[in-house]
């Protein structure tokens, strides 16, 4: 009668009449539609010692496998993450506690989340990763849960882009599990490449721990992992290191790209070998045209005749595309040590010199056999000279 005042008025008497149910415990209640949500309580810190309630689930077969290894995971070991049974899972719930609050409930869905943890003595802890007792890397993380099960225990290490899950059985003799999921979404290479080499320990299997300053939190050892996936992380690495040593030279930084066309793949590995020092043979460029000055010469005449010659050029700059980015490398030399020029340009051009009208002569060359220019970078100290280095890049055949 009085609006909302009375409306709260009644709720008020309400949870009192609540209250009176129990000396250890009492229910919060609200109304969501025609939804009513009821939330026991604990009125002192030892309800449940003195007043245990107890929960029992009974399914109505065998889980998905998935959803068994949630289970596994949140009661098992004490993961912090929620876990749904949806009903066709679950047969019956039975609530055994005051009288007032036990019954047996069918045709439920069953839902847990972890509570609220408390915050931790200490977070900042390193992933490391041993042969024997000699440590062969260590990578820095964040401790953000600590938890345990009936099966054993977990610890949840957080990194930059990453999570790592350590379940550690009670049963002595048992082989702990460790989960590793990270996105290289938004980050740039060093920080994905620094990921990844985490991923390639994991995969090469072997002796880790998670130390904090006070000792070892938990450990185990790994298994290695298939072949496979061990050669995918590897050129997915190499990939990164690629694209980190272009941007660092450009100074062009940017997040690692989510696609790449074959093309993009390979002018990456070209320029980060011309940064190095080498001398690499590029696929894009199996001709050349140039441009007569004008200048007659045996030399020439001999090219344009159709004999094989040495040939080197120069650019002032070479730019290379990667995702959608220019990226500019400086200058770079070409060469090749047999070229011959296209039989119709060459008398064409011959007959140019003879008249004086050469200047402006346009011809293409190409190396002989179908092979493709090499290249060095003009401003770096060349390693091995015009010896072209192998591109090493799984799937893709080697230009000659």
């Amino acid at each position: 009668m009085d609006g909302m005042r009375d409306v709260s008025a009644r709720v008020r008497a309400l949870g009192r009449q609540a209250d009176g149910l129990d000396d250890h415990w009492t229910v919060d209640f609200a109304r969501q539609g025609e939804t009513v949500v009821q939330t026991l309580r604990a009125k002192h810190p030892r309800a449940h010692e003195v007043s245990p309630v107890r929960i029992t689930l009974t399914g109505s077969g065998p889980l998905a496998p998935e959803l068994a290894e949630a289970v596994r995971r949140s009661l098992g070991f004490g993961l912090p993450e929620e876990v749904v049974l949806p009903r066709e899972a679950v047969e019956s719930l039975t609530v055994s506690g005051p009288e007032w609050l036990s019954g047996v409930h069918r045709d439920v869905e069953v839902r847990w989340q972890p509570a609220g943890a408390g915050a931790l003595v200490e977070t900042a802890v390193e992933v490391v990763f041993l042969d024997g007792e000699h440590v062969t890397a260590r990578y820095p993380g964040t401790l953000s849960h600590v938890g345990r099960g009936s099966a054993g225990r977990s610890v949840t290490v957080g990194l930059a882009g990453g999570s790592m899950e350590l379940m550690i059985p009670a049963a002595c003799g048992t082989q702990a599990t460790l989960r590793f999921t990270f996105s290289l979404e938004k980050l740039e290479p060093p920080a994905a490449l620094r990921l990844l080499r985490i991923y390639q320990r994991i995969a090469a299997g072997g002796a880790f721990e998670v130390r904090a300053n006070a000792g070892t939190i938990g450990g185990g050892e790994l298994p290695s992992r298939p072949e496979a996936a061990r050669q995918e992380a590897d050129q997915l690495a190499g990939y990164l290191e690629d694209l980190e040593a272009v941007q660092r030279h450009c100074e062009q930084y940017f997040p690692v790209p989510a696609e790449l066309t074959p093309t993009d793949r390979i002018s990456l590995r070209m320029a980060r070998l011309l940064i190095q020092g080498h001398c690499v043979i590029s696929p894009f460029l199996p001709r050349a045209r140039f441009t007569l000055t004008g200048q007659d010469s045996p030399a020439l005449r001999a090219l344009l005749s159709g004999e094989p010659h040495a040939i080197q050029s120069g650019t002032p700059t070479r730019a290379i595309t990667v995702a959608g980015r220019t990226l500019d490398l400086g200058p770079v030399r070409s060469y090749h040590p047999h070229i011959t020029v296209d039989e119709e340009d060459g008398r064409r051009a011959l007959a140019a010199l003879d008249t004086g009208r050469g200047d402006g002569c346009e011809v293409t060359v190409r190396p002989v056999d179908g092979e493709c220019f090499r290249l060095l970078l003009q401003n770096t100290a060349p390693r091995n000279g015009w010896t072209p280095v192998s591109l090493e890049l799984p799937g893709f055949p080697e230009p000659r």
